[in-house]
């Protein structure tokens, strides 16, 4: 039996809950899947799969095997990329996760020249909101915006500081009248980002002399950001975005910015946009090929990224 194509395939049954599935996923056909499964579950003495006429699920056993297995695999994957990839030109498959609102405005206008400075890596980008798990999802590298993970599993890389902002469209400000002072917020409808559930939330005033935390609520509390966006510049309520979200409407007058001179945050902490990856990615040239090209997109004029540690 070829023990690592058996795990290879063990992975695959498991994931996708079937032997069809995976023998599909595979190439392979289901007879030699579930031969390969008989055959590793032999060797081992022990049963990892249920078997029913409709599924295929993991028993006890299995469960604790395949989670040693996708790690196994995973830093398998590692070791073969760190001598592939070491090259002068970075090279291969790259999987990146991207957040999709930030990916829209700051990765996508640029993606071309990336591609084009490296023609010979295949990437693949996965546009999604939510952390996604880099072992299981097989994900190279995640460019994310937010409160740096603190997962001593993986490597963060600040790439710049996020500076959020309140604002408030003017046909708002009009109807419900201009806040001042931020204690004045508890009187108005916010707008709010789902970093937790809860319709109340903190938002944190820092001024030079001093520090204001204010409880807002309101109507909406939503986790996309275009979603809050929208809703200020509809004139619904007040938000707290990220100035390179909203910096264009600032400067043409679509939303303003309130509370001048404070540093605005909701009680999770600063926010910055990062790079996070595996231990076992830390030489791979395509993986910094990645961060190079968003850090220089960071730069380009009109990010409204601060850029730094």
């Amino acid at each position: 039996m070829d023990k690592l194509l058996a795990l290879r395939t063990l992975l695959a049954v498991a994931e996708s809950g079937g032997f069809t599935a995976a023998a599909h996923e595979l190439g392979k056909t289901t007879s030699s899947v579930m031969r390969l499964m008989d055959g590793l579950e032999a060797s081992l003495g022990t049963s990892l799969l249920t078997r029913t006429t409709r599924s295929v699920t993991l028993t006890d056993a299995g469960v604790t095997y395949v989670e040693q297995v996708r790690q196994v695999l995973a830093d398998l994957a590692g070791a073969d990329d760190s001598v592939i990839d070491t090259g002068i030109d970075p090279m291969g498959s790259l999987r990146v996760s991207v957040s999709a609102t930030y990916s829209r405005l700051h990765i996508a206008p640029h993606i071309a020249t990336f591609l084009r400075q490296h023609p010979r890596v295949n990437l693949e980008l996965v546009v999604s909101d939510s952390h996604m798990d880099l072992v299981s999802e097989k994900i190279d590298l995640a460019l994310r915006v937010g409160v740096p993970t603190a997962d001593p599993r993986l490597i963060v890389k600040r790439l710049g500081h996020s500076a959020r902002c309140v604002v408030a469209s003017p046909a708002y400000l009009q109807r419900r009248g201009h806040p001042h002072a931020a204690s004045e917020l508890v009187a108005h409808d916010c707008l709010r980002f789902a970093y937790k559930p809860g319709n109340r939330q903190k938002w944190v005033f820092r001024y030079p002399d001093r520090t204001e935390s204010v409880d807002v609520g309101g109507q909406l509390l939503t986790n996309n950001l275009d979603m809050l966006a929208g809703a200020a510049l509809g004139g619904l309520g007040i938000a707290l975005l990220p100035q390179w979200l909203i910096g264009a409407s600032v400067r043409d007058g679509s939303l303003t910015a309130l509370f001048d001179g404070a540093q605005v945050t909701p009680e999770g902490g600063d926010a910055f946009v990062y790079a996070t990856y595996l231990p076992n990615r830390r030489h791979s040239r395509k993986v910094h090929a990645f961060i190079d090209f968003a850090q220089r997109a960071i730069a380009a004029p009109g990010h409204a990224v601060r850029t730094g540690p």
